[in-house]
């Protein structure tokens, strides 16, 4: 498949998720990142969109709860270009009902190529990045040509 390039720029769109009982560790990583989380567009799905507002004092951008479509919701973000960048603290040890929608989720930043942290090491390396504040170009595959193709071969 071909790609192109596709432009991330300094103020990023940062998804936050979290399963419920990762919910206070997101909590606390966001607090301690409350400075540099201010420069940014924050989106969250239902109940960890009302929680990280109320910790940190910054508006965010709120979805549905996860299991009723918000994971969905930000996924078609990723799709479209809106979210640059994805915090989804999910538990590894717990069966969740909806983990069809939670590999969903993963499966669209990996394929719009999207940086994504799943724990709090990984989003401390995320969020202290130089490339955070920076305008990037990431390579994303070219779909409008795939589906060109597609459409010419019918």
């Amino acid at each position: 498949m071909d790609t192109k390039l596709a432009p991330l720029h300094p103020n990023k769109n940062i998804a936050l998720v979290a399963h419920d009982n990762m919910k206070p560790v997101l909590s606390e990583w966001a607090l301690r990142n409350r400075e540099v989380l201010a420069d940014h567009k924050l989106y969250a799905t239902g109940t960890t969109g009302y929680r990280i507002e109320e910790v940190l004092g910054i508006k965010v951008h709120k979805f549905i709860s996860g299991p009723l479509g918000g994971d969905q919701q930000i996924g078609a973000k990723i799709s479209e270009g809106d979210i640059d960048m994805l915090v989804f603290f999910w538990d590894p040890l717990e069966a969740m009902p909806h983990d069809p929608d939670v590999k969903a989720l993963l499966r669209l930043a990996a394929a719009w190529n999207i940086p994504v942290a799943c724990n709090p090491a990984s989003a401390d390396f995320m969020i202290s990045s130089p490339l955070l504040n920076a305008a990037y170009e990431r390579t994303i595959p070219d779909y409008d040509k795939y589906i060109a193709q597609r459409v010419h071969n019918v």
